[in-house]
């Protein structure tokens, strides 16, 4: 496969940006960024930090759009970049490319063998990198335009794809996750409330653009489908044992502090306030 077929008038590549008060992370994010592509194509919604004129300073397209959602923002700039570019790469304000996956993501660009590709994301909490007690390692982030999208979901929000020939990229995206301990419990309060409407099926995702729980896919497909056996498992035990599983199942314990507090403030707090909130929408049953 080579990229003979797409149009002449498209760029090879674009790099898409979702921002919002990261002044003190993004340039690190899009310096990265342009050693894949010079062109980085930003949606912020309306920062009041500095974040704009520093895109600007950096040489970014910056377009200006309330946000709705995660996935609302997502699709709106994949439609926005599609016509221009034949492939589109993916990240967070906060989510830094090393090295490698620098070295991967063109040598796929220039010689690519499939239509999209994952990459793994490496977690940060409370300022320090995460080496056993992350989530979620392996994200769809690089595809030729007109194959991915993100899937309509409150909250997990993932990219998918149209077709089944996916690869793998080497190196990681450093998500460095510059917020405060404040600003992580607020979010994740909100996050909640999202998780809760999700899995109560007050608006449940479904359908042929929501990635599927599959025991024998992908490292995102088995993630869904242990999730779907977690929200059987009896309120409050299940976060216990989400603990148990992040903090010594996945080592979390090698590292140290933060990956003690990363695991309780992921289980016995989030997952914990969950339970609590659907708990309370039964009408305390």
């Amino acid at each position: 496969m080579d990229s003979s077929s797409a149009s002449p008038a498209q760029a090879p590549c674009v790099v898409v940006l979702l921002t919002f008060n990261s002044a003190s992370i993004v340039r690190e994010t899009v310096g990265q960024a342009k050693l894949v592509s010079p062109d980085v194509y930003v949606v912020d919604s309306n920062s009041s930090d500095g974040t704009i004129e520093l895109l600007s300073e950096l040489g970014c397209t910056v377009v200006q759009r309330p946000f709705k959602n995660y996935s609302d923002q997502r699709n709106w700039a994949i439609a926005q970049v599609k016509d221009r570019y034949a492939w589109q790469l993916h990240l967070d304000a906060d989510e830094v490319l090393d090295t490698q996956a620098v070295a991967d993501i063109r040598a796929a660009l220039a010689q690519p063998r499939h239509d999209a590709y994952l990459i793994r994301r490496r977690d940060y909490f409370m300022g320090r990198m995460l080496k056993h007690s992350g989530v979620n390692p392996w994200h769809l982030r690089l595809f030729k335009s007109g194959v991915g999208q993100c899937e309509a979901r409150l909250y997990d929000q993932h990219f998918v794809a149209s077709t089944a020939d996916t690869g793998r990229l080497g190196g990681y995206m450093h998500d460095k996750n510059s917020v405060t301990l404040s600003d992580w419990t607020a979010r994740h309060n909100r996050w909640a409330d999202a998780e809760v409407e999700e899995n109560t099926g007050v608006q449940r995702a479904e359908g042929d653009d929501v990635l599927k729980g599959r025991l024998m896919g992908d490292a995102r497909e088995r993630t869904r489908f242990i999730k779907k056996i977690y929200y059987r498992l009896p309120i409050g035990v299940r976060a216990l044992s989400y603990f148990f599983y992040r903090y010594v199942l996945r080592l979390g314990f090698l590292d140290g502090k933060v990956g003690f507090y990363f695991a309780f403030f992921q289980a016995l707090w989030f997952r914990m306030l969950v339970d609590a909130k659907v708990y309370e929408k039964q009408g305390n049953r």
